[in-house]
């Protein structure tokens, strides 16, 4: 299998070094600054162009913002193999905008932070030209970063939220608890920040471990009329405003950045 990647930011530079160490694929690399390329191990491939990518690769992987995927599409539209499925790393345009300049198969990808670690959930969808060897082809092939989840084209806005976004959301979370934990004790900081770091990360695994929800975590520490009862009603209490009003501004955020690319086209 022949892989392209054109933009060489950050998640183009993690998916080469994700997928070079874990597949046998041969890996081609496109990006315009091509002095960002300089150092890379001589078995991957970097190409002259857009069109110079999407004539030699089987997958080509678009790495770049919303309002540049015009423009590589406009550029592979001559030279796109019908064999090709093109894979987007944005959610804000749609399949439909899309194939108004290349009518072909396409795919949406969109990895989380923690796929570092191969721990992501990384979400796909697909538009109806794509096949299910195509489907399946391209989510095995990111099983080397975590689990795999397959969603429909109008869920991966908050599918995004939940996955891509919810690394940012937690630490802020976790920050701003420790901020406050700062203020009423002489611990130093880093032993506040492990100490809250592992207990978050112990609490999901036995979760996940032992199949139980939050109610059954809050109802095994909270004890009746105890000290975290008394912190879990300040959480319910209060924290459902500031959570309504996240998810009320990011997805806001994503309808107009949706809006501004979906103009382009």
């Amino acid at each position: 299998m022949k892989i392209g990647i054109t933009g060489y930011g950050s998640m183009g530079r993690m998916f080469v070094e994700k997928l070079s160490k874990n597949t046998d694929a041969t890996l081609y690399v496109y990006n315009r600054t091509i002095e960002k390329l300089n150092g890379l191990a001589p078995e991957i491939n970097v190409c002259s162009s857009n069109a110079d990518i999407a004539s030699k690769v089987d997958i080509l992987i678009m790495c770049v913002p919303p309002f540049d995927i015009k423009q590589v599409l406009t550029e592979i539209a001559d030279s796109i193999r019908d064999e090709t499925l093109i894979v987007s790393l944005n959610g804000s345009v749609s399949f439909a905008s899309m194939q108004k300049i290349v009518n072909h198969k396409m795919a949406k990808l969109i990895p989380s932070l923690t796929a570092e670690i191969e721990k992501s959930q990384t979400l796909f969808c697909f538009n109806e030209k794509a096949s299910e060897d195509d489907k399946k082809n391209l989510m095995s092939l990111f099983k080397c970063m975590g689990d795999v989840i397959l969603l429909p084209e109008n869920e991966m806005g908050m599918g995004s939220e939940l996955v891509s976004c919810m690394p940012g959301f937690i630490a802020s979370i976790f920050d701003v608890l420790c901020s406050a934990a700062r203020e009423n004790t002489s611990l130093p900081d880093e032993q506040i920040v492990s100490m809250v770091l592992n207990t978050m990360c112990a609490t999901g695994e036995l979760m996940l471990s032992k199949n139980m929800n939050f109610e059954e975590i809050v109802s095994r520490v909270a004890t009746k009329g105890g000290i975290t009862e008394e912190g879990a009603k300040v959480i319910y209490e209060k924290f459902p405003e500031i959570a309504g009003e996240l998810f009320e501004k990011t997805l806001e955020k994503r309808r107009q950045t949706t809006l501004k690319a979906e103009e382009l086209f």
